[in-house]
């Protein structure tokens, strides 16, 4: 009777030991590789690396969207749009992404350049994408960079757990747009545009950075500071960044 007991905890070791191996989910990151985003974009990946090692789960990435079609976005919960723009993509992964989104077959997290909404270098406005983001177009950006205060509209939303009500972001070049998504996305913080270091005359009043579009099934959350690596000495942009990882993950 031993050696069939002893091989049924053997059994069982090993099946609780794989079971640990595995990737609680798997996220999949657009990303820059050039201009002037390629070093936030290496800073990203080192943190997230970390992250995903210290939490078990899995990310890939990729540095255009040539592989993304249904069968692709199929093996992950959570596609992170670090810092890539919302034209240049290829019409199948148009055709997935929206698909993605729209059916919440898996999560969103978009960054910094994710709402440079407009014609750029020759692309059409993706109306899509335009929809999605609170019907917004890229007015301006602040190139001088500014310092600013962020200040938390929704404390009770999972992206801002253990977030302060308020924080600096020490560097960046807050873009402006034609108006303000706020009537049609769920605004969870904004900029004080009177905060800024140095004083700016680029400025458009009612000043959102964090939301989520309630519209569609999938799990979406936009923040929009992402220019500067220094973001990474930020915990409160880290502490944002995780709990938007895991909550549209749907993993808390």
């Amino acid at each position: 009777m031993k050696k069939p007991l002893l091989f049924i905890a053997l059994v069982f070791c090993f099946s609780a030991l794989t079971a640990q191996k595995q990737p609680r989910f798997h996220v999949i990151a657009l990303y820059e590789n050039g201009g002037h985003h390629i070093e936030y974009s290496k800073a990203a990946k080192i943190w997230l690396d970390k992250l995903a090692a210290d939490s078990n789960f899995s990310i890939d990435y990729i540095r255009n969207t040539d592989k993304i079609n249904d069968e692709f976005l199929s093996h992950y919960q959570l596609f992170i749009q670090l810092d890539y723009p919302p034209y240049g993509w290829k019409p199948e992964a148009v055709s997935a992404f929206q698909k993605y989104i729209d059916e919440g077959r898996g999560g969103w997290i978009g960054f910094h350049h994710a709402s440079l909404l407009g014609e750029f270098d020759g692309y059409p406005m993706w109306d899509w994408f335009h929809d999605f983001m609170g019907g917004i177009r890229w007015k301006n950006y602040i190139a001088t960079f500014v310092q600013g205060q962020v200040n938390v509209e929704d404390r009770n939303h999972p992206v801002m757990k253990n977030v302060p009500s308020s924080f600096i972001i020490k560097r960046e070049e807050f873009y402006t747009y034609d108006k303000s998504p706020r009537p049609t996305v769920h605004v969870i913080a904004s900029v004080d545009e009177n905060s800024y270091v140095p004083d700016s005359n680029i400025k458009m009043g009612d000043h959102p950075v964090i939301w989520t579009n309630k519209h569609v099934k999938a799990r979406n959350v936009y923040i929009f500071m992402g220019h500067s690596p220094e973001l990474f000495s930020n915990d409160a942009y880290k502490k944002i960044f995780s709990n938007a990882i895991f909550w549209a993950a749907d993993r808390n």
